[in-house]
């Protein structure tokens, strides 16, 4: 008996150490699906052969190509039509410089026009009413010669406006 039982107490030494050793292999199984979901590898970033590579930039060139010639038109058409206004509105604001230089010439004349003494005004009744007759036709006479130069300086801006269109677009028809 004495045999049996060292084989009983070393049988239960092996119990013991196999009880710990599960106990254990349990505490570090127990968290294994975690580990594995932390352990798994992700590829973030793929490796292209560099032909492959070449030919998806070629494709987005292709494709993208088109649409900026056609902004970069669009965007040459604006600055264009925008030059045009701006030419119209120095021909215009020269068309008012000349208006408003015309109407100071016309105010002036006028000024020494009343300021110079007339000899027919002190006396004769008869003679004064055929002055007034002529001074005032005189004066519809200047106005008419002013309206005049004002439509011909106003043509003469719209002829050169006209020029430089027309220049212009016989540019932009050779190019």
């Amino acid at each position: 008996m004495s045999s049996l039982s060292s084989s009983v107490s070393s049988l239960r030494s092996t119990i013991s150490l196999l009880e710990s050793s599960i106990n254990l292999l349990d505490s570090g199984v127990s968290d294994y699906r975690r580990l594995q979901k932390v352990l798994s590898t992700q590829q973030h970033f793929e490796l292209l052969p560099e032909p492959s590579l070449r030919a998806a930039q070629q494709s987005i060139l292709d494709e993208i190509t088109p649409a900026i010639t056609q902004l970069l038109g669009t965007a040459e058409a604006h600055i264009t039509q925008l030059a045009r206004r701006e030419e119209s509105l120095r021909a215009r604001s020269e068309l008012l410089e000349g208006r408003l230089e015309s109407d100071r010439r016309r105010r002036d004349s006028d000024a020494r026009e009343e300021a110079k003494p007339t000899r027919d005004r002190v006396g004769q009744g008869a003679g004064r009413d055929g002055n007034d007759v002529k001074a005032l036709e005189l004066k519809r006479l200047r106005q008419k010669k002013e309206r005049l130069q004002y439509a011909v300086g106003r043509l003469e801006l719209e002829s050169r406006q006209r020029q430089r269109e027309l220049r212009k677009s016989m540019a932009a028809v050779k190019e």
